[in-house]
């Protein structure tokens, strides 16, 4: 019966600082359109710069595998 009590008092404790714990407002953004199409430009500069590099990247990786496997078939003879 005690831990009823204390559960009840509990909850009445907390829904009545509810209020009070709740953020004193909500954050407006003022973007507008255009701040969207100009951060959509910058990711757009991004990502076309990135897929050369990732190609090259690749293009690297595959010449370091071709030349050990060279090597590899030298050192088998």
């Amino acid at each position: 019966m005690r831990a009823r009590t204390a559960a009840g008092t509990l909850a009445l404790v907390m829904g009545s600082v509810t209020s009070a714990l709740a953020a004193s407002g909500a954050r407006e953004d003022n973007s507008g359109v255009f701040v969207w199409i100009f951060l959509g430009f910058c990711a757009l500069i991004i990502v076309a710069q990135m897929v050369p590099a990732v190609l090259t990247m690749l293009g690297m990786a595959k010449g370091v595998k071709e030349s050990f496997g060279e090597k590899a078939e030298v050192k088998s003879r």
